[in-house]
């Protein structure tokens, strides 16, 4: 069949029409937002005119009835509600100008029934705003302390507190306003589903901006609406609107209704500056010793010009943060047992030397302080420096409980509060909340999202703040952490260069790529490599300071003066080349290989070493070894697990020794020995006075050569050993019918002699353990069997009243009633039965239960997987117990 050679076109034209058809209904919501005057009304004799003479039925006209319906409308719709000034109802405080505008256009949205994006920037208010819009809803037609008539409730707890809460607040429905938070709407989505809701207010609403997730899926219904327009993405494509500065402008077009965006800088003159300063730092001896460790642990990825993995590039760039960080972030770097917290906790870290530099100068000059990390492990160092230097302080990570949260965000706030500090990690600390009682905000370490860190420096730079903001981002100089806030910054200058002009940036110029990774590794590698000392110098406060201030200076003024193509390939220098393609430069990439081969540091050498040894060492060549020391050509076989009786094997060794006297053997001196000569002398003085057997000592060499396990070989000793590790050394019986060949009285003689005389086996240490773990593994199975019919035995019906606790150990693929019937049944069959996992498996298939749980039924991997590994069933079932 062959294609169609005008479908493409008649595709884009369809397109186009369908685009226009959507700027023409964004048009007609422009004007319905709009107050809008109505129709001129009809004089009454002009009416009068319009009736016909026979017209007794009195009936309208076309224009009455449009008159009418007209009037009847607006009554309902065309009054549009606008406020001047901050509305009474608000009782907190009053609105600012742009924020009663604000208002306004989410009361004409609503008016409406549009839907809307309130986009001011951080710390311009949009919740009260929001609030205030609510109390509109209230009133006319935050929640207390702002507009306190609103009777608000907030869902959040513990799953029992959720019920209750549901229970005796949400379903009775005395009350306006519900606040919660995604993972609680995720939660009870089944309860949030029963109520008609008038209003939906999304804060940080790039949680649903993905159209398949939960949170979606529950709380938006215009999205799946808006995917039934067919290649609706398809009008946003990068590669369609580069370029095209018209389709960018009518895109626009499209949003502008919908979407309300202020500034800082344009709408709060009120409010005063921020100012940042990168305070560059240096690498403590411990910090440099890890970043080499790192740096040659991986040195074939720094000097590999190949294929490279991803996920280890990013792997090493995080291990390389984290030694920027703190080298106690890493298991085995802090002295100890014992753990002390004093001065080494600072001067292991250049980060730390300087922040116990910064701290008391800033309680001096009455500032209070917001410090953010991306590491929690790094918020618990510090606030073991926190509690070591005694400054009060409050903490918020992701695992700070809803409760604690907010009570210490109001122990912060409090008017003369006494808490200095106030620590938090970057991602939970950086949303929705309020910290305008701090001036001055620390960047332990940054992250690869500029907007990330902006949004943590907007808790302090918002409304209600009176001093100017200092932000002091801590960087390590010479490192990884140099080229991440490059790449940061740069990300910033190009949005905005390219956005905040109306145009649109190419989403992949975001990603990070692994060449890129490479050459971030591989800064400052060559200067770490170069010393072992530290960086860190007992430079004055205000000098890091100033020289943190001149360095921030020197860059914005580069950034300044770069172009779009250099901060679209993200490179400082402006210079292009035709061999630059797709943001790739192909004749540096050729000599990456050679140019940027990254030596490693030098071997230390020590003071006292043998040359030979060296070398050998070094060249990875070893000498030739000495030929093996002959012995007579007729000597039995004799083996340790045979347990000949002692005397024999000294009648053997006399008998090689008087060989060996024979044929004039000379013992070879091992360099390997600490005292190689006297080792050698010794050796050759026993066989210089060897003797031969005599009658008697041949005769008892004979008998003694009956008296072993002569039988045993090497074969039935390993099946010996195994049947002890499976049964343990006590059960004998099994013991015997594991070893074949031999009877129950033959495993029972050679048992007691070996459990005597096991010390002179030459691997007893191996075989010991290899028992020993098996031994355990019985004992674990006698105490999960007791568990397990503990745990059964206060049930009447366990098939159907066993309650398990998952704990945080909870899968996805099986339900509670699946595993309520594999322990029972396991129960029921015999935990210690040897093929009961098969048994098992027969029961899944038979029971009626799971006739239709084909997943359940087809597991068959998975029990042949736990047949196989019966240790990690045991481990599982035990923690269920």
């Amino acid at each position: 069949v062959e294609a169609d050679p005008t479908y493409e076109e008649k595709m884009q034209t369809d397109r186009a029409n369908r685009f226009e058809y959507l700027l023409k209904q964004t048009e007609l919501f422009a004007h319905f937002i709009q107050p809008a005057p109505g129709r001129p009304r009809i004089k009454k004799d002009e009416k009068q005119n319009l009736l016909s003479v026979g017209d007794y039925r009195h009936r309208r006209t076309e224009q009455e009835e449009d008159e009418e319906l007209l009037t009847e409308s607006s009554k309902a719709t065309n009054v549009c509600t606008r406020f001047e000034e901050s509305p009474s109802y608000v009782k907190w405080g009053k609105l600012r100008d742009y924020q009663v505008r604000g208002l306004n256009w989410l009361i004409s949205l609503y008016e409406n029934g549009i839907n809307g994006i309130l986009a001011d920037e951080m710390g311009l208010g949009k919740t009260l705003q929001t609030i205030s819009l609510l109390g509109y809803m209230k009133h006319y037609r935050n929640i207390p302390d702002g507009v306190p008539t609103l009777r608000a409730v907030c869902l959040i707890g513990d799953k029992d507190q959720r019920a209750a809460f549901v229970r005796d607040v949400l379903l009775p429905g005395e009350w306006d306003v519900c606040v919660t938070s995604y993972e609680m709407l995720i939660k009870e989505k089944s309860v949030f589903k029963k109520f008609n809701w008038r209003y939906l207010v999304i804060d940080e609403a790039h949680r649903i901006k993905n159209e398949k997730s939960k949170l979606s899926e529950i709380g938006t219904s215009y999205i799946p609406m808006l995917l039934l327009i067919q290649d609706f993405d398809s009008w946003f494509d990068t590669n369609n609107c580069l370029g095209d500065q018209k389709l960018v402008e009518r895109l626009h077009m499209v949003l502008r209704p919908f979407l309300l965006r202020r500034i800082k800088a344009d709408v709060e003159k009120s409010l005063p500056p921020k100012k940042e300063v990168k305070i560059y730092v240096g690498l403590s001896k411990m910090q440099r010793e890890w970043y080499t460790r790192i740096l040659m642990k991986d040195i074939d990825i720094l000097n590999s010009a190949g294929k490279l993995d991803k996920m280890r590039l990013l792997n090493i760039l995080m291990q390389l943060r984290k030694c920027c960080n703190h080298p106690y972030l890493f298991d085995g770097a802090e002295p100890g047992p014992p753990y002390t917290t004093d001065m080494h906790l600072v001067t292991n870290s250049g980060k730390m030397v300087v922040l116990d530099k910064l701290l008391p100068k800033l309680k001096e000059q009455g500032s209070r302080v917001l410090i953010f990390s991306q590491m929690t492990r790094v918020l618990d160092i510090l606030e073991d420096y926190c509690m070591w230097r005694n400054y009060e302080y409050c903490r918020l990570d992701g695992q700070t409980p809803h409760d604690e949260r907010q009570a210490s965000i109001n122990a912060y706030n409090e008017p003369g509060s006494s808490k200095f500090v106030f620590m938090l990690s970057t991602r939970a600390g950086g949303l929705g909340i309020n910290l305008a009682t701090a001036d001055v905000v620390i960047l332990y370490d940054s992250d690869w999202n500029p907007q990330v860190d902006l949004q943590a420096m907007d808790r302090a730079h918002r409304i209600g703040q009176t001093k100017t903001v200092r932000v002091f981002r801590f960087i390590t100089d010479n490192t990884v952490e140099e080229r991440i806030v490059e790449r940061a910054e740069m990300k910033l200058r190009l949005d905005s260069i390219v956005i905040q002009q109306g145009r649109l940036v190419d989403q992949n110029l975001n990603k990070l790529g692994k060449d890129e990774m490479l050459q971030m590794i591989r800064h400052g590698a060559t200067h770490v490599f170069a010393s072992k000392e530290s960086e860190i110098t007992d430079e004055d406060i205000d000098h890091i300071l100033e020289r943190g201030a001149k360095k921030t200076a020197e860059m914005n003024e580069k950034l300044s003066k770069m172009g779009e193509s250099s901060l679209r390939n993200f490179t400082m220098d402006t210079e292009s080349s035709v061999y630059n393609f797709e943001g790739e430069d192909y004749r540096e990439k050729q000599k990456m290989a050679f140019t940027e081969w990254i030596e490693p540091p030098k071997r230390e050498r020590k003071a006292n070493y043998a040359v030979d040894a060296y070398f050998r060492e070094a060249l990875r060549v070893s000498e030739p070894k000495a030929p093996k020391a002959p012995r007579p050509p007729k000597q039995p076989n004799v083996q340790d697990f045979q347990f000949f009786p002692p005397r024999l094997f000294e009648l053997l060794e006399k008998e090689i020794l008087y060989y060996r006297k024979t044929i004039g053997y000379k013992v070879p001196r091992n360099p390997d020995l600490p005292n190689a000569a006297q080792a050698q002398k010794e050796e050759q003085l026993k066989i210089d006075e060897a003797e031969p057997l005599n009658d008697e000592e041949l005769e008892e060499k004979e008998k003694l050569l009956t008296q072993g396990f002569t039988n045993w070989n090497k074969r039935d000793f390993n099946q010996f050993i195994k049947a002890n590790e499976k049964w343990g050394r006590d059960d004998i019986e099994n013991i015997a019918r594991e070893v074949e060949g031999k009877t129950p009285e033959e495993v029972i003689e050679y048992s007691a002699v070996f459990w005597e005389r096991c010390n002179e086996l030459q691997d007893i240490e191996k075989i010991m353990a290899q028992i020993e773990r098996g031994e355990a593994r019985i004992q674990r199975r006698i105490s999960i069997k007791k568990a397990l019919d503990t745990k059964i035995g206060r049930y009447k019906a366990p098939f159907h009243q066993l309650r398990i606790s998952y704990g945080t150990n909870k899968g996805k693929n099986y339900t509670e009633e699946e595993d309520r019937f594999l322990i029972c049944m396991l129960h029921k069959l015999g935990f210690d039965k040897e093929n009961v996992y098969d048994e098992l498996r027969q029961c899944i298939r038979n029971s009626p239960q799971f006739r239709f749980d084909w997943f359940l039924k087809s597991r068959t991997a998975m029990v042949s997987m736990v047949f196989q590994n019966q240790h990690e069933f045991e481990l599982k079932c035990k923690h269920v117990l």
